[in-house]
């Protein structure tokens, strides 16, 4: 009898730990897309909004230089954002391209420039 209670005791606890260990991983997940500059010259800063009136800069580090790919990665604390944002960019000679809508989460997405 004793033993069927510790079996029972130790298999609940390993359930609880594997199901702990399952969660932990699936909020690991990140959003990802890719920018792809396909312009004569560096994109320097690059912005985000979700009403495109208040826009917030996103870390593309020195720039995404022309010809370039970079993928970038959202961080955490926009998780609870809407998956359609507006998207602008500034090139080198101070121009901001025009300001389009996005859905971040798709899979995939690669945003280019001509």
């Amino acid at each position: 009898m004793r033993v069927y209670r510790n079996f029972a005791k130790i298999s609940m606890l390993a359930l609880a730990f594997a199901l702990m260990s399952t969660l932990s991983l699936a909020k690991t997940s990140e959003y990802k897309f890719k920018v792809h500059n396909n312009t004569k010259q560096a994109i320097k800063k690059l912005q985000v909004s979700q009403d495109g009136k208040k826009w917030g800069d996103f870390d593309i580090g020195g720039g995404i230089a022309a010809g370039a790919t970079d993928e970038l990665v959202w961080d955490k604390s926009t998780d609870s954002e809407n998956c359609e944002q507006y998207f602008k960019v500034q090139f080198a000679d101070g121009e901001w391209s025009d300001a389009v809508k996005f859905d971040f989460c798709e899979k995939g997405l690669v945003l280019e420039f001509n």
